[in-house]
């Protein structure tokens, strides 16, 4: 019983200490959850005032911006209103001005009025006297009005027509001196802006061997060696009685070349036999090509033209080896394509087109030794078969014949060729073998019978002679022509073509009795 008893008690305490920690456990949470209440109030409180805080701020912000935005509008409408007010005393001061320029004019007009009566009623006075001296004039004269107008026009027309011929030939005249001036200035100015060397290397045609032993095996058995040398160069080997020198001659000098320097490789090689010979060539033609390739390159950078074709590039190269009077006619054509830009800047036409006639107007001479005719006819038909422009072809084609002015780049061309030929320094070529030249040409042309006179011009590129009417009739003059070439042909030698023209004048006179 007391077991029981005690468990009763024991389990009433139990329950008792389980109620009172019961009760501590929800005090606890009732004072953490005014804790946690009074925190959130805190809290609460605190993001209202900040809240408030930052609308104020946005608040003042945002008046801020709308007091600078009127503050610059009201700055605008004072700066709009002071340029009306300084427009409208612009418009004040000009509708002062007009008013001035009205009174003037009103002023003006009045004179005017004034001056236009007053002529109006001189006019009228001169009539009248002219009416009367004209009466007089037909009273003493005797002429009635329309023949005395009629003498009066034909004297004024004689003298007109002589006042208007001496004033068109004084301009023609002063017109000619100015043209000639400044075609003269302009000449020299492109002459002195371009500065070339005054001559230029030219191709030799000797080779220097060491002793007479080696012209005996440059000739070899029975001259087998020279026979062979002379087929694969295509020039001729002329071994004299001269110590110490063989001479190389022919008219293509991109041959004579190979030939000069292949036989310099043999001698100096000393294996001379024509298996040699051969492989010496052929090698030497193979340099010779790059060199040709190159120097036409390189010429077409110099005077800045591009676009040439490739044949075009090796015909040009080949120029490097041409010579005219001692003069290297590759320097000669890059020199005319420099004078004949210049010319063409100065007179207002393309640098560039003028530069490109100028340096491809003597390509003919590349190949006058190959193809028949004179080189600007050889030129104008590589150029034109290689896709030149037509001013390129008439300025190689015109450049020495007769020049049309529709083509202008054929002058400039022309000029260009003739300065670069003439300049001091050029060729140098002697006074004496000149004149021996042209003379050799009027003598041969003399010998013929009918023959008057015979003029070499153009450096002996052409011979116009003159026969005699009495003596030779049409078809006796063009024979006589043919016989002068045939025998230029036959007696002298001379690279490209000689144009001969023959002249036959007819004269007649009568005498009145």
């Amino acid at each position: 019983m007391e077991s029981i008893v005690g468990g009763i008690i024991g389990l009433i305490l139990g329950a008792g200490g389980f109620w009172g920690f019961l009760f501590a456990i929800r005090r606890d949470a009732k004072r953490q959850a005014d804790e946690i209440l009074r925190d959130g109030q805190k809290k609460a409180d605190e993001a209202v005032r900040d809240s408030e805080f930052r609308a104020k701020e946005a608040a003042l912000a945002q008046k801020a911006e709308v007091e600078e935005v009127r503050l610059k509008s009201l700055e605008d409408v004072r700066k709009r209103r002071e340029q009306l007010d300084q427009r409208e005393q612009q418009l004040k001061q000009q509708s002062e001005g007009l008013r001035k320029q009205e009174k003037m004019v009103e002023v003006s007009q009045r004179r005017l009025t004034e001056k236009l009566e007053r002529n109006v009623k001189r006019e009228k006075d001169l009539d009248e006297m002219l009416d009367q001296q004209r009466q007089a004039l037909h009273q003493i004269t005797g002429l009635g009005k329309e023949e005395a107008s009629s003498r009066l026009l034909k004297l004024l027309e004689t003298d007109l027509t002589q006042e208007i011929g001496t004033r068109i030939m004084k301009h023609e005249r002063n017109l000619s001196e100015q043209l000639e001036q400044k075609a003269r200035d302009m000449l020299m100015i492109a002459i002195q802006r371009y500065a070339a060397s005054q001559t230029s290397e030219s191709t030799t045609s000797t080779v220097d061997i060491p002793n007479d032993e080696m012209k005996g095996r440059i000739i070899g058995r029975e001259g087998r060696n020279i026979r062979s040398f002379e087929k694969e160069t295509g020039v001729d080997v002329i071994i004299d009685d001269t110590p110490g020198v063989v001479i190389v001659s022919g008219f293509d000098p991109v041959r004579r070349e190979v030939a000069r320097l292949s036989l310099g490789k043999l001698i100096a090689d000393g294996r001379i036999h024509p298996t040699r010979i051969e492989e010496i060539v052929r090698e030497t033609e193979s340099e010779i090509q790059k060199v040709i390739r190159r120097k036409g390159i390189e010429a077409a950078d110099e005077v800045g033209v591009g676009g040439l074709h490739d044949r075009i590039l090796d015909y040009l190269g080949r120029l490097n080896y041409r010579t005219s009077y001692s003069q290297n006619v590759l320097r000669h054509s890059i020199e005319v394509s420099f004078i004949a830009g210049l010319l063409a800047e100065m007179v207002g036409l393309d640098e560039q087109v003028a530069r490109r006639c100028g340096l491809l107007h003597d390509l003919g001479k590349a190949a006058d030794h190959e193809l028949e005719g004179g080189h600007p006819k050889i030129g104008a038909d590589l150029l034109k078969r290689h896709g030149e422009g037509r001013d390129v072809v008439h300025a190689a084609l015109g450049h020495h014949d007769e020049i049309i002015t529709e083509y202008p780049y054929t002058v400039l061309v022309a000029a260009a060729d003739a300065c670069s030929a003439s300049r001091p320094g050029a060729r140098r070529e002697s006074l004496e073998r000149y004149i021996r030249r042209m003379e050799e040409l009027e003598s041969i042309a003399k010998e013929f019978n009918g023959v008057q006179q015979a003029f070499a011009i153009q450096a002996g590129r052409e011979l116009r002679v003159i026969v005699s009417s009495d003596v030779a009739d049409d078809a006796m003059a063009a024979k006589i022509c043919r016989d002068i070439a045939k025998s230029f042909e036959e007696r002298l030698s001379y690279p490209g073509e000689i144009k001969v023209t023959v002249i036959r004048e007819s004269r007649f006179a009568e005498f009145a009795k």
